[in-house]
């Protein structure tokens, strides 16, 4: 099997093998108190009926308004601000669902912007992570310079580190400003920008909904998308970095695989030159090209090259059991050397 095929195999595997234990983890977590707070909100809710003599349709009457009224808290959705927002949202792939078009022209622009868009930010992000890689590799080689360091070119290794560094960064340094300005906990806040410049966009927390910021602080929204473009262009460096990486070694494989080819069609090809058999004029075979050059004159003997120890049962024995073919052959070499 080639090792492409292999390496492939084992990803899947992996990635299968991952799923099983993220979930188990996961389950064991986050089951118990998903129990508790279902079974606290029944309680609240019955008491709630019981209390005011709600009845049913009246209390899903009032679940729809308060869900439906959740994103008007930070203002309106749709002006400008809050627009470029969603834009910005929807072409780095984040999708926190706070908001999102009702209407049917709205749907279907968001659709046709987003087979646009997406392709678009992604090569964007791919080409700064780039430059930022190039930047990353011109610093370390001036400090290894600096350093006396005997090796001066930036490794993989050293751009990973050094990306790796600049991420966190950026997401510490982040997760301190949302947590002053959103009033959430400082893991809360790192969680939150964790979860953005990785595209995952849960949506549990979302910035910019509280106090309608969208409207009143438009420095606080400014400094959000800077965030996150900024972001997510130093991920995508990272990113870059293990997607080259992985091309190479899928080129070094197929190159391996190629090259073992070509070495087993060779062997091959060698044996089957040196394996060649000769036939006389009567299409009778002779044996390896070889050994019938070197005795020519043993092919009268026996036309099925039985000059051994071994007699062949087309022939009848010699009276002297002891008495070889090959003798015959030693006695005419001498008789001919003799004669010359």
């Amino acid at each position: 099997m080639k090792r492409q095929n292999v390496r492939t195999l084992s990803l899947v595997i992996c990635t299968f093998t991952y799923l099983l234990i993220g979930a188990s983890v996961f389950d064991s977590l986050e089951s118990q108190t998903e129990s508790k707070r279902w079974q606290f909100l029944q309680a609240v809710k019955n008491n709630f009926v019981k209390k005011y003599n709600v009845t049913a349709e009246d209390y899903r009457m009032m679940e729809i308004v308060i869900i439906e009224n959740k994103p008007h808290k930070a203002g309106p959705q749709w002006k400008f601000a809050g627009a470029f927002y969603f834009a910005t949202v929807v072409l780095a792939m984040i999708g926190y669902g706070h908001s999102t078009p009702v209407t049917i022209g709205g749907k279907a622009f968001c659709m046709a912007y987003a087979m646009v868009g997406i392709p678009l930010g992604l090569v964007m992000f791919q080409s700064i992570g780039e430059r930022l890689n190039k930047f990353a590799s011109v610093i370390i080689r001036r400090a290894k310079r600096y350093l006396h360091c005997a090796h001066t070119e930036a490794t993989e290794m050293n751009l990973m580190l050094a990306t790796g560094m600049l991420s966190s960064i950026i997401i510490t340094t982040g997760a301190a400003v949302f947590s002053r300005y959103e009033g959430w906990s400082y893991f809360d806040s790192f969680y939150y920008c964790f979860v953005t410049l990785t595209t995952i966009g849960f949506g549990d927390y979302v910035a910019l909904q509280n106090d309608q910021a969208l409207i009143n602080k438009p420095g606080y929204v400014a400094l959000s998308l800077v965030f996150i473009l900024f972001g997510l262009a130093v991920v995508a460096a990272s990113i870059n970095l293990l997607v080259l990486r992985f091309m190479t070694m899928q080129a070094e494989d197929a190159k391996r695989d190629e090259q073992d080819a070509q070495n087993l069609a060779a062997a091959n090809q060698q044996i089957s030159f040196d394996g060649e058999s000769s036939y006389d004029m009567h299409g009778r075979l002779l044996g390896n090209s070889s050994y019938t050059n070197d005795f020519d004159e043993t092919a009268s003997v026996c036309s099925c090259t039985c000059l051994g120890g071994t007699r062949c049962i087309n022939h009848e024995n010699f009276a002297d059991p002891d008495f070889q073919p090959t003798d015959i052959v030693e006695s005419n070499l001498s008789l001919k050397r003799a004669s010359v």
